[in-house]
C-alpha cells in the first residue's frame, strides 16, 4: 500500500481543503489537523480528539465506491480484533454526512524501516529486536486466522519510543471467510494498483506468485525477505516485476550474498528456513521469533549449536578434501565457534593451523614468497657492507706495499661491483636463477681473486666460508646449496691448482720444519705486513659474526613469532 496507509507521509500540500471535506468528521467530536498521507482508496488525517483530548489519525474514504468500501471496512475490522502493541489499534469507525465510512486510530510518530535499513550507521541488534516483535504480532494475527499477505519494510514502523507497528492491513484476507478483498499488486514503487495478484513483488511468498491460495506460511516466506534485507542491507529480489521470477527460484542465503558482513550461522539458517519454496517446510511466525530471540539473547539453544557446528564442520572436511583449504579454515573456525567442546573441530582447526599443506594455496605461496624476499633483503644488505668494507683495507695495503697493482685494483673492483649486485638485490629480491648464478660466480671469483691478492692459504678458506654461510640463506640456494659449496671451494683452490701447474708462483713452502706463506699482490716485510694480516684477520672475523647475527635473528624472531601464534592458538582451543 502506499505510504498515505502508514502514517508518516509528508504533510498534504493543502490542509486547508482536507479539513473542509472532512467536516462531518470535526462535527462529531474531533479537530481536524493536516493530511499526512493520500491514496486511491482514502486518505489520512491528523485530529485531535476533544472528548478525550488525545491526538488520533483519521483514515476516511475519498469516493464511495462498493468494492472499496467493503475493503475499507475489512481493514478497520481486522485492525480492531487484532489486540497486539505492535498493530495499531482502531478507536472508533463511523460515517460523515455524505456516508463516507471513516476509522480512527492511534497517531504515531517514527520511522519506517526501510529507512533504517538504508540508513549506514543503523546497529543490526535494534533491527532485529523489532523484527522479533512484527513475527509476534504476525504470529497473533494467525491465531485469529489472519493473514497480512503485504509484509515488507514500509509496512513496519518503529516509534520514537522503542514501539514497534505492523500497519496496512488493507489486504489482509481472513482464513475460512468469502469476504475477500479486490486483488491488487503493490507496483514497485510501493502503491497498490488493480492487477491479477495480492501483495508486493519481491515479498509475495511463490504460492502468491502462482495465484494461489495463501495461508500463514506465505506471511512467514515475508519476513523471510525481510530479515534478508536486514541482514545484508539489500532485497532479496529486485525491484518490480522481475521479482516475480526470481521468487519462483531457491533463494540464495544472506551469508553466501554478502560473504564479507559475517552474519552469524543462527541468522542465516533461520532466514533460509523462512524462504523455503515449499510453504510447508517454513517455521511459523512464532518459531522465527524465538530462534532470532535467542541469538539476541546470547543463549542459543545448544542442540542447534550443535547441529550448526556439524554442518560446518562437513563443509570444512570436505573443502578440504577438494583442496580448498581457505574455505575449510572458515568453516573449521565457524564450527568451533558454534561448539567450543567440539574435539572433532578442535582437531580439524589445530591440523589446518599447525599443520603445512601439501599444495600450499595461492594466497599463502605468495605469502611466504614475501617472507622470502624480506629475508633476502636483509642477506643482501649484510652482504652489500662486507664487500664495501673491504674498500677501506686499501690504505693499509699502500702502506704495506702494493706488488701487483693490477690485481689490487682488480680486487676493489670487484668488491664494489659485488656489493652493487647485492645492493640491486635489496631493492628487487626476486631474482631469476641464470642472475642469481651470475651473483654466486661472481662470488666463487672473489674468493680466488683473494687467494691470488694474498695468498689462498692465509685469509682464503676463512673469507669463502663466510661467503658460503651468506650464500646458502638465499632460496634460490638453500634446496641447491652443493653448488655454492662446489663454487667457493673451486674459487678457492683455482689459485692453488695455478700455482701447482706453474701459471703462478707458489706462494707456500715447507722446508726444515717451517710452514712459510708469500703473496703475489702485496709486499711483505716484517714492519707493516704483520699488521696488515692483523687488520684483514680482524675485518673477517668482525664480518663473520655481523653477517651470522644477523641470520640467527632473522632466524630467531620468525621462530619466537611461530611459537608465539602456535600458544595463542593453544588457548583458543578447549583442554
Amino acid at each position: 500500500m502506499k505510504n498515505d496507509e502508514t502514517l508518516v507521509a509528508g504533510p498534504d500540500t493543502n490542509p486547508g481543503g482536507a479539513r473542509a471535506a472532512a467536516g462531518a468528521a470535526g462535527s462529531s467530536g474531533y479537530d481536524l489537523g493536516d493530511v499526512i498521507g493520500r491514496g486511491g482508496m482514502g486518505e489520512v488525517m491528523l485530529a485531535r480528539d476533544r472528548r478525550l483530548g488525545r491526538d488520533v489519525a483519521i483514515k476516511r474514504m475519498l469516493r464511495l465506491d462498493p468494492d472499496l468500501v467493503t475493503r475499507f471496512l475489512r481493514e478497520a475490522r481486522i485492525q480492531a480484533r487484532l489486540d497486539h502493541p505492535a498493530i495499531v489499534p482502531v478507536h472508533e469507525a463511523g460515517e460523515d454526512s455524505e456516508g463516507r465510512p471513516y476509522f480512527t486510530m492511534k497517531r504515531l510518530t517514527g520511522v519506517t524501516l526501510d529507512k533504517l535499513i538504508a540508513a549506514p550507521d543503523t546497529k543490526l541488534q535494534p533491527m532485529l529486536r523489532a523484527f522479533v516483535d512484527v513475527c509476534l504480532a504476525i504470529e497473533l494475527a494467525h491465531s485469529k486466522g489472519v493473514v497480512h499477505r503485504d509484509l515488507k519494510p514500509t509496512n513496519i514502523m518503529l516509534g520514537d519510543f522503542g514501539e514497534v507497528y505492523v500497519l496496512d492491513w488493507g489486504v489482509a484476507r481472513v482464513l475460512g471467510s468469502a469476504d475477500e478483498p479486490a486483488d491488487a499488486t503493490t507496483a514497485s514503487e510501493g502503491e497498490t494498483v488493480a492487477g491479477e495478484l495480492i501483495g508486493t513483488p519481491g515479498y509475495m511468498a511463490p504460492e502468491q506468485v502462482r495465484a494461489e491460495q495463501v495461508g500463514p506460511a506465505a506471511d512467514v516466506y515475508a519476513l523471510g525477505c525481510i530479515l534478508f534485507e536486514i541482514l545484508t542491507r539489500e532485497p532479496l529480489h529486485p525491484r518490480g516485476p522481475a521479482a516475480l521470477d526470481t521468487t519462483l527460484a531457491v533463494a540464495e542465503s544472506p551469508a553466501y550474498r554478502r560473504p564479507e558482513l559475517a552474519i552469524a550461522p543462527e541468522l542465516d539458517s533461520a532466514c533460509c528456513d523462512a524462504l523455503q519454496l515449499d510453504a510447508a517446510a517454513r517455521p511459523a511466525a512464532a518459531a522465527l521469533a524465538n530462534r532470532i530471540q535467542h541469538y539476541l539473547d546470547g543463549d542459543r539453544d545448544l542442540e542447534r549449536r550443535r547441529s550448526l557446528s556439524s554442518e560446518q564442520l562437513a563443509r570444512a572436511q570436505d573443502a578440504l578434501a577438494r583442496g580448498d583449504r581457505p574455505f575449510a579454515m572458515q568453516c573449521a573456525g565457524r564450527a568451533l565457534a558454534l561448539d567450543p567442546e567440539s574435539p572433532d573441530a578442535a582437531a580439524l582447526v589445530s591440523q589446518l593451523m599447525l599443520e603445512p599443506p601439501r599444495q600450499p594455496p595461492a594466497e599463502l605461496v605468495a605469502e611466504l614468497a614475501a617472507s622470502d624476499a624480506t629475508e633476502v633483503r636483509r642477506h643482501a644488505l649484510g652482504a652489500a657492507i662486507a664487500f664495501l668494507i673491504v674498500l677501506p683495507l686499501f690504505p693499509i695495503g699502500i702502506w704495506n706495499g702494493i706488488k701487483s697493482w693490477p690485481i689490487a685494483i682488480g680486487f676493489g673492483a670487484l668488491s664494489i661491483v659485488l656489493a652493487g649486485l647485492a645492493a640491486l638485490i635489496v631493492r628487487r629480491p626476486v631474482r631469476s636463477n641464470a642472475q642469481m648464478i651470475g651473483y654466486l660466480f661472481a662470488n666463487a671469483c672473489f674468493v680466488g681473486a683473494l687467494g691470488y691478492l694474498l695468498g689462498p692459504l692465509l685469509l682464503g678458506p676463512a673469507v669463502a666460508s663466510v661467503i658460503t654461510m651468506s650464500l646458502i640463506f638465499y632460496p634460490a640456494f638453500t634446496t641447491r646449496s652443493w653448488i655454492v659449496v662446489a663454487l667457493m671451494v673451486l674459487g678457492w683452490a683455482a689459485p692453488l691448482a695455478l700455482e701447482a701447474i706453474g701459471v703462478m708462483e707458489s706462494t707456500w713452502s715447507v722446508a726444515s720444519g717451517h710452514f712459510s706463506m708469500t703473496s703475489n699482490g702485496l709486499v711483505v716485510n716484517a714492519t707493516t705486513t704483520p699488521a696488515l694480516v692483523f687488520a684483514l684477520s680482524a675485518t673477517t672475523i668482525c664480518l663473520a659474526a655481523v653477517l651470522g647475527s644477523i641470520y640467527v635473528r632473522g632466524h630467531r624472531a620468525a621462530k619466537h613469532q611461530l611459537v608465539t601464534q602456535a600458544w595463542h592458538l593453544r588457548q583458543l582451543l578447549p583442554r
